[in-house]
């Protein structure tokens, strides 16, 4: 798009990102005009597309919000909160009708009830599907998509980087982003940050390769709190093949009976819930596993067999790329970084700490998840925080919408760096994964801090993940350390600027310095 037809688009709303979070939230604002930025294309590079189990809604009728809720609240080990799990569980029979109304069809039983399947930790079956067995995130998506294009309301900017928001007093007046290399700036009072999660800072990973938390790094940089960044979920069960990122073999298997197995064909989780516990709970055991030099395989020849390719297409696919028949042979697993918990700071509206910034979806933090994400219940946030997010923009009044934008001072215009990526993701596969010690944290503190220092976002996002995780000095959740393996009795949501964890990032550099018999 030229300079002048950029400048056509001033003083518009401008969501940053283009999975479910963001696109529901454009839809929702229709027809009221508004600019979707996306680094990659429609579609690429995007998790939502990636998502397997489905959304998560109490809408059978043996189940109900109450149930989902108590299900959530469990999942999250103290540390929902229990106004926002409420609020959005309740608003999931509206979410699912807003994905119907743009064009989602949700697969459904010959009496016409909705088709649903058994994750970790749900207490009934109440998740659902769309296209198939593992194939809802991108059945879901396509159909947003086409909506979004046939919208004339919706400005899509594809393969546009968004590299710095600038504000002025706290508040946003607009962005710069980068347009095949050249740096351009586009005036707006409204930016909502839906740029999804952190998981590419891992190098296991089931997340797209740029979701590196370039929203998180955004918001902060900017002065915003964000809140709960320690909280990172692996998942159990991605395919152990080599590939980067990895494929992920959907909890929904787990659910209709399939069996972690060691290399022996012993059960490998012990907890008393079985292969269905918390998938912070199965990430462990299977990474304990895999640390001890064991590996780890998904079973599912008895209870799925012959099925694999009608009821999980995606994983069948990979499976068969990679030489292994799913319905013959165990598939190979181990954890990979999936989703974060924590990120920007937000209320009920998805309003941030700092004026004309919101936030929705997987970059937010919502108070939904707590300390451990119940199964498929992202998908169903995505789009109940898009549509909230759209409500509260649409009802700005005409004063606070002023594009005015005065000088724009100088400041770090850069993309992503991908150097500077591939070494804080050894810094934090080394220090920063599913068990955590004080002097691993400590020692990536110190390692990632030049970097964040120089405005590198995958750095500054790593920085403010390990800063929480050093911080919390107990096991809650995702977050477990071996060097306090017990919850605390008392403990809390935790927030957190960029200018407080540099600062605990130095002091960690200093001591580590000294350690080495290295003088400042």
């Amino acid at each position: 798009m030229t300079r002048s037809a950029l400048g056509g688009l001033s003083g518009q709303p401008v969501i940053i990102g283009a999975g479910l979070a963001g696109l529901a939230c454009a839809l929702s604002l229709a027809p009221q005009p508004v600019i979707v930025i996306t680094k990659a294309t429609l579609g690429a590079g995007c998790s939502s597309v990636w998502a397997q189990g489905g959304i998560a809604a109490a809408l059978g009728p043996d189940d109900s919000a109450a149930l989902h809720v108590a299900d959530t609240l469990a999942a999250g080990d103290g540390l929902c909160v229990a106004e926002a799990v409420e609020r959005i569980i309740a608003a999931a029979p509206q979410a699912i009708a807003a994905l119907e109304s743009w064009g989602v069809c949700f697969d459904r039983e010959a009496d016409g009830r909705y088709c649903t399947s058994l994750e970790a930790a749900h207490s009934r079956r109440r998740v659902l599907h769309a296209g198939g067995g593992d194939t809802a995130g991108r059945s879901i998506m396509e159909a947003l998509i086409a909506r979004v294009r046939a919208t004339p309301s919706i400005h899509v900017l594809e393969e546009t980087e968004v590299v710095r928001l600038i504000t002025r007093g706290g508040v946003v007046r607009g962005l710069v982003a980068r347009v095949a290399g050249t740096p351009l700036v586009l005036p707006t009072s409204r930016v909502v940050l839906a740029t999804g999660g952190i998981g590419g800072l891992w190098p296991h990973s089931t997340n797209p390769s740029g979701a590196i938390g370039q929203g998180l790094a955004l918001a902060a940089i900017a002065g915003a709190r964000v809140v709960d960044t320690e909280f990172v979920q692996f998942h159990p069960t991605a395919v152990d093949i080599g590939r980067d990122p990895m494929p992920l073999a959907s909890e929904a298997l787990r659910g209709e009976g399939a069996r972690l197995i060691d290399e022996n064909g012993a059960p490998v989780v012990r907890d008393p819930r079985g292969d269905l516990a918390p998938r912070d709970v199965v990430a462990r055991a299977v990474w304990q596993h895999c640390a001890a030099g064991g590996r780890v395989f998904l079973d599912g020849r008895d209870s799925i067999g012959a099925a694999f390719p009608q009821r999980f297409p995606t994983l069948y696919g990979v499976c068969m790329e990679a030489g292994i028949d799913p319905v013959t042979t165990p598939i190979p697993v181990r954890p990979g970084a999936h989703y974060h918990m924590g990120g920007v700071a937000v209320d009920a509206a998805g309003r941030s700490s700092i004026g004309g910034l919101w936030a929705c979806g997987e970059t937010a933090a919502t108070g939904l998840h707590g300390a451990n994400r119940l199964a498929s219940n992202s998908l169903l946030e995505a789009v109940v925080t898009g549509q909230a997010v759209a409500a509260d923009l649409a009802a700005q009044p005409a004063a606070e919408r002023s594009p005015a934008l005065m000088s724009v001072g100088p400041g770090d215009d850069r993309g992503d760096d991908p150097s500077v990526t591939q070494r804080v993701r050894a810094i934090m596969g080394r220090h920063v994964g599913i068990l955590r010690s004080g002097e691993g944290l400590a020692q990536a503190l110190a390692a990632l801090k030049s970097d964040a220092e120089s405005g590198h976002k995958a750095a500054i996002t790593a920085l403010l993940v390990t800063a929480a995780a050093y911080l919390r000095t107990e096991s809650r959740g995702a977050q477990s350390r071996s060097d306090f393996p017990e919850r605390s009795a008392q403990s809390a949501r935790r927030s957190l600027t960029l200018a407080e964890a540099l600062d605990l990032a130095r002091r960690c550099d200093h001591s580590t310095r000294l350690a080495a018999g290295v003088r400042p």
